[in-house]
C-alpha cells in the first residue's frame, strides 16, 4: 500500500479548497460542480476522491477551515489593547473588503433557503460561530472591556446579523465608501458594546472637546 505523506496531503487539500472557493464564488454553490472544481485544481475526478468524497464534503471542509481561522482571529482580538477597535478592524477586513466572503455568505444563505441538506450545513456553521461569539463576549466582559449587562448569546445573534448585513453592503452599493461605513459601524459598536463607564467617559471627553472648540470660535 502506498504511504501517504501527511504534509503533501494537507497541501493538496488546501489547493483543492482554494480551487473550490474560486468556483463557488464564480458559479455559486449550486452551479459549481465537482468537474469544475477538478478543472480549476488541475486534477482528475478520481484524484479528487482521494481527498474529498463529494461536493458536500468540500463545503464542510471549507466551513471547518473558516471556523479555525475565525477562532484564531478572536484570540488575537482578545489580546489587542482596544478589543472593540480590533473587532471593527477585523469586520472591515473580512466583511467589507473581502469579496469572496461577501458572495459566498449571501449565496450560502440563498441555497440554504431552498436546499434542506445545505440548510443543515449552514445551521451547523451558524451554531459554531454563535458559540465562538458567545465565548468571546464572555471573556471580554470578564476583562471589563465590554458591557457586562449584555446577554452574550443574544448579542452574538445581533452581531452575526450585523456582519451578514455588512457583507451585503458593497454588493448592494458598488460605490460604497468603505471608510465612512467603517467609521459609522465603529460608532454603533462602541455605543452598543462598551461598558457604561467607558461610554460616560467618551461622552464627557466629547463634550469637553466641543466646549474648547466653542471657546476658540468666540475668541476669533
Amino acid at each position: 500500500m502506498r504511504k501517504v505523506d501527511p504534509v503533501k496531503h494537507k497541501q493538496k487539500r488546501g489547493e483543492i479548497l482554494g480551487a473550490a472557493i474560486r468556483c463557488f464564488t464564480r458559479d455559486g454553490f449550486r452551479g459549481a460542480s465537482t468537474t469544475d472544481i477538478c478543472a480549476e485544481a488541475g486534477i482528475s475526478p478520481g484524484h479528487l476522491y482521494h481527498y474529498f468524497p463529494s461536493k458536500e464534503a468540500i463545503i464542510e471542509a471549507m466551513i471547518d477551515l473558516g471556523l479555525a481561522r475565525s477562532a484564531e482571529r478572536f484570540e488575537k482580538i482578545l489580546v489587542a489593547p482596544d478589543v472593540i477597535e480590533a473587532l471593527l478592524a477585523d469586520i472591515e477586513e473580512t466583511s467589507l473588503r473581502f469579496r469572496p466572503a461577501q458572495i459566498l455568505n449571501l449565496d450560502g444563505l440563498a441555497e440554504a433557503a431552498r436546499n434542506p441538506e445545505f440548510a443543515k450545513i449552514i445551521a451547523r456553521h451558524t451554531e459554531a460561530v454563535r458559540r465562538m461569539w458567545g465565548d468571546f463576549l464572555r471573556q471580554a466582559q470578564s476583562q471589563g472591556r465590554m458591557d457586562p449587562g449584555l446577554d452574550p448569546d443574544a448579542t452574538a445573534d445581533i452581531l452575526i446579523a450585523i456582519i451578514d448585513g455588512s457583507r451585503a453592503m458593497p454588493i448592494r452599493n458598488p460605490k460604497l465608501d468603505i471608510k465612512q461605513s467603517a467609521a459609522h459601524l465603529k460608532t454603533m459598536l462602541v455605543r452598543f458594546l462598551s461598558p457604561p463607564e467607558a461610554q460616560s467617559a467618551a461622552i464627557k471627553h466629547r463634550n469637553q472637546r466641543t466646549t474648547r472648540s466653542l471657546k476658540l470660535v468666540k475668541k476669533r
